[in-house]
């Protein structure tokens, strides 16, 4: 049985040449740990091999949560080589979504935080219910972002918004994040499952030769600043990984209380 698999935490929808991947740890509110992401590297190459499916969704189960964030629960426990393979993965994981010919849509259902964000960034459309919350709060925590959001976040609403977003962790409605240009679409939460599935079905209906091309032509523009920008990421979140305010911020989210912060 492969990771991911043995608690059903990615389930995979089939609607014609549409694909709905959905993360299912509802009790986590969809937090990414290493068994979903493995999961989630595996579905996601199988889908890629498949020449029927043209277009791919991927949002989370339940209705408060799209995905809040890496389970810092089981992030807090990890060793430093432990933490370095679990970056990888995420990483990895993001780069497959951002490079399979399909298109991918993500149907943010409810709060995107961190490493949900990200994985909502290395999407090719971002579309939000209205009463979503997205943000990158990793500063909260004594890290930075350590799946991409530095870097994804300055291609979708540029080097400023990047930077506030990033240093404050401060949290957005959707209807804040679509005025950025972090998101692209909001829909009303009663019609955001069909009007996500109108335009994967929009998509859907196109050449898919040619809207391959569309994506891979859009991502060279970018690739070459961005993937020396992911590898300085990760150098800086492992470094910081061993800071005493790392430490911090992650016994206060666990704990529930304000982090006190010491620069050490």
């Amino acid at each position: 049985m492969t990771p991911g698999q043995e608690e059903n935490t990615i389930l995979v929808q089939r609607n014609g040449a549409v694909r709905t991947v959905t993360l299912n740890r509802p009790d986590r509110l969809n937090a990414l740990n290493p068994d979903l992401l493995q999961g989630l590297v595996i579905e996601l190459g199988k889908i890629a091999a498949d020449r029927d499916a043209r277009v791919v969704v991927i949002t989370g189960s339940g209705e408060k949560s799209f995905v809040a964030g890496a389970d810092i629960h089981s992030m807090n426990q990890l060793g430093p080589r432990a933490m370095a393979d679990y970056l990888e993965l995420g990483q990895r994981a993001m780069r497959l979504i951002e490079t399979m010919s399909q298109p991918v849509i993500a149907a943010v259902n409810g709060f995107a935080f961190g490493g949900g964000l990200e994985l909502a960034l290395a999407c090719d459309i971002i579309a939000c219910k209205e009463s979503a919350k997205i943000g990158q709060p990793e500063v909260d925590l004594g890290i930075v972002p350590g799946f991409g959001g530095t870097q994804r976040l300055i291609h979708r609403c540029g080097v400023g918004s990047a930077r506030r977003l990033c240093m404050t962790g401060e949290r957005l409605s959707a209807a804040d994040a679509r005025a950025l240009g972090v998101v692209d679409l909001v829909f009303p939460d009663g019609e955001f499952r069909s009007e996500v599935e109108k335009l994967a079905a929009t998509i859907a209906s196109k050449a898919p030769l040619a809207v391959q091309g569309v994506k891979r032509a859009i991502n060279r523009a970018c690739e070459g600043m961005l993937l020396a920008g992911l590898r300085h990421e990760v150098e800086e979140f492992l470094r910081l990984f061993g800071s005493a305010d790392r430490e911090e911020g992650m016994a206060a989210f666990l704990e529930k209380r304000p982090p006190s912060f010491t620069g050490r």
